[in-house]
């Protein structure tokens, strides 16, 4: 995330910790190039426009522990570490309530052009009341009704990535004098419940034409619409065993939704402790905790779950409850049958925020990631920091080699987009069973900008 404390709250203060030079853009630069050299698939950037003010009813915790604000817009940075890297993608976090689809299909198309067809969109809905607020609305849209804007976001931007520029509507024609052929440029002429898009796609087609779909929700809402529309999905889990039943339910739901199988990849959030040997990693383990914040780690769980942990007795369990909020968050801690509290909270969650931490040498974190594959059912995981850089530099060295020697990571990359690299699907745009691709053909020979304005004045 572009911001100070992510995951793990309090930790930007340990003196290896680069956190607070989320500002230079060296520091992403540096990141990227990093995970190239681990073979990483992508550098997912999460992100939110509204600030974690449920604790005790302010902002004052999150800002004094840098708890997810300040933040930076999550697009700034990626045109800089494409040009320093070759392969490896870019994950976009952008929510669907807050900003125009017109506009974000221009922003993710030319991110998508200068990267060389390395970008994904994380499809996010919002959760946070503040950030409506911020935008002239009272409070957040509801729940499931977020998702039913979605759907039609998604429509529209698919109309233009797919459908509103033909293949070949590009001909750089010097000679000639052409650059784009007008006949093959369709309007979309959307008109829906929430959006009115009448004109065509601005940028021409980029090498994916609809980025790599991403998307982190696991309620029955966010299931249903991953099912159709996700080819990565992120998940939370508390265990092995509680991953099973959600991969195996979410990868029914693919398809019956009319998709293959290996159409959609899997991920859970997991926080990585490791060095030479168990030991050590316990040793690293302890010295993170000690900086760690409550307060910090509290202020995230506000905004996560909607409820002011402040007003909660720290020893009682904590039960799921229906809100606007992230569902999944307290879910995802009730699922495996462990009486969580305030008080387990911040000793287990301090670091790792939403997801388990595992802690111990190479052998150890391989055996475990392999049980999460092998019994959860996950294809990967979203592997957040609890200090930056060091956490990912440590898994490189320590985890990566040994994982390589197991046959369970790759060694080099596949060629092409990040499409193809990630699920390695030829040519590089959706498949047919992917609901973009029912506008790839949907406007030919449909009304076009030439037939709308007419034939081409001629000066002699």
């Amino acid at each position: 995330m572009s911001c100070v404390g992510h995951q793990a709250a309090g930790t930007w203060r340990h003196p290896s910790s680069q956190a607070s030079r989320y500002n230079d853009l060296e520091y992403w630069t540096q990141l990227a190039m990093e995970l190239e050299r681990g073979c990483f698939d992508t550098l997912f950037i999460a992100d939110v426009v509204g600030v974690y003010d449920v604790y005790r009813g302010s902002a004052e915790g999150a800002l004094h522990d840098a708890a997810q604000v300040p933040v930076n817009d999550p697009f700034g940075a990626i045109s800089a570490m494409a040009a320093v890297t070759q392969h490896v993608g870019f994950g976009i976090t952008a929510a669907v309530t807050f900003e125009h689809p017109y506009l974000l299909a221009r922003r993710l198309s030319t991110l998508d052009h200068l990267t060389k067809g390395r970008v994904a969109w994380n499809v996010v809905s919002s959760y946070l009341d503040s950030a409506a607020r911020n935008i002239g609305m009272e409070k957040q849209i509801a729940h499931d009704a977020r998702y039913d804007l979605a759907e039609e976001y998604m429509e529209v931007v698919y109309k233009l990535w797919e459908g509103s520029w033909e293949e070949g509507a590009v001909l750089r024609d010097k000679e000639r004098g052409v650059f784009t052929d007008a006949s093959k440029v369709h309007p979309i002429k959307h008109e829906g419940q929430y959006f009115k898009v009448p004109g065509f796609h601005l940028t021409e087609p980029s090498p994916q034409r609809t980025p790599v779909i991403f998307q982190a929700g696991a309620s029955t809402a966010g299931r249903a619409f991953a099912a159709r529309h996700a080819e990565s999905m992120f998940i939370l889990a508390t265990s092995p065993e509680s991953a099973r039943a959600l991969t195996d339910t979410i990868r029914a739901e693919v398809a019956a939704a009319g998709r293959e199988p290996d159409a959609l990849k899997i991920f859970t959030l997991l926080t990585i402790i490791t060095g030479p040997d168990d030991e050590a990693a316990r040793r690293k383990h302890e010295e993170y905790l000690s900086y760690a914040s409550p307060t910090g780690m509290l202020a995230l769980y506000g905004g996560w779950t909607g409820l002011d942990f402040a007003s909660l007795d720290p020893d009682a369990p904590l039960e799921a409850v229906e809100n606007d909020s992230l569902r999944t968050t307290l879910e995802s801690l009730v699922a495996d049958g462990q009486q969580w509290t305030v008080r387990e909270v911040i000793r287990q969650r301090s670091i790792g925020g939403l997801g388990p931490v595992l802690v111990g040498g190479p052998q150890t974190i391989a055996d475990a990631l392999e049980r999460w594959v092998d019994e959860g059912g996950v294809d990967g995981f979203n592997l957040a920091y609890a200090v930056t850089p060091a956490s990912t530099t440590d898994f490189i060295d320590f985890v990566v080699p040994e994982l390589r020697q197991r046959g369970r990571v790759q060694t080099a990359y596949r060629p092409g987009t990040l499409r193809e690299k990630l699920l390695g699907d030829a040519g590089g745009q959706t498949r047919a069973s992917h609901p973009a691709s029912h506008w790839r053909q949907h406007y030919v020979g449909q009304e076009s900008v030439a037939d709308a304005s007419g034939p081409a004045a001629s000066w002699a």
